[in-house]
């Protein structure tokens, strides 16, 4: 149970961010100017869907930064169920290096990490091809490095 309301509030972390980053004072009015979406589709959506999709999704990326931000479950994956491999392995691992670089800090090292080089280049892409402008990809990819620097702090700190 711990471990879940860890992977829900670091999704719940990607909405505080988000409403904070798209601000009109932040960079809302820039990203609403360079994504060409008007503020009149904006308030006829249903903000209730688009948050709950918003943190669904935040939880699949929860999910998976926790194996980016833990090493000790690269760890546990590398000799789990392998035939031959003694048990005592990991325990040993563990007993050596268990609490090793769990700390906000180094989860927050390796979200930018994953922000950097797995989100900013997915989203770069996408922007590419719907020729978006580099501003556009700029605000929405440093939102996603900011995000996963937040969310793998939590997730390395507390998991």
């Amino acid at each position: 149970m711990h471990k879940l309301l860890i992977l829900l509030f670091s999704a719940f972390s990607s909405l505080l961010i988000g409403f904070i980053w798209y601000d009109p004072k932040v960079f809302g009015n820039i990203w609403i100017r360079e994504s060409g979406v008007s503020k009149q589709k904006i308030k006829n959506d249903n903000i209730t869907l688009t948050v709950l999709l918003s943190f669904i999704y935040a939880l699949f990326i929860s999910f998976i930064l926790q194996f980016l931000v833990i090493h000790q479950l690269g760890a546990n994956s590398a000799t789990f169920g392998i035939k031959g491999i003694d048990p005592s392995v990991f325990k040993n691992y563990m007993n050596a290096y268990g609490t090793t670089y769990r700390t906000f800090k180094h989860g927050a090292l390796h979200g930018f990490i994953t922000g950097l080089f797995f989100c900013l280049p997915v989203i770069g892409v996408s922007s590419l091809h719907e020729r978006k402008s580099w501003k556009y990809t700029i605000i929405a990819g440093g939102y996603w490095i900011v995000t996963c620097m937040i969310m793998g702090g939590i997730i390395c700190q507390w998991m």
